[in-house]
């Protein structure tokens, strides 16, 4: 699993899309990484273990990033 684990896309969180790693999507796809770019977030999916770029927000949006923690 990457950094990331989930991102919420729109200026007030209460009313946001939600994308989280593991979430079903788009007819059976899974969210498997949503990666941090230099001018952009992408959320990648995969299904048949193909795995396909989904989504992608570019950093002027608002956005709210929550990050896996590992207290390991």
């Amino acid at each position: 699993m990457g950094l990331i684990r989930k991102i919420s896309i729109g200026p007030d969180y209460k009313t946001a899309m939600h994308y989280s790693v593991d979430q079903i999507v788009y007819g059976g796809h899974i969210i498997v990484d949503i990666q941090e770019l230099e001018t952009k977030y992408v959320i990648l999916i995969e299904k048949d273990s193909e795995i396909k770029e989904w989504k992608t927000f570019n950093k002027h949006m608002g956005v709210s990033i929550e990050y896996n923690i590992d207290f390991d």
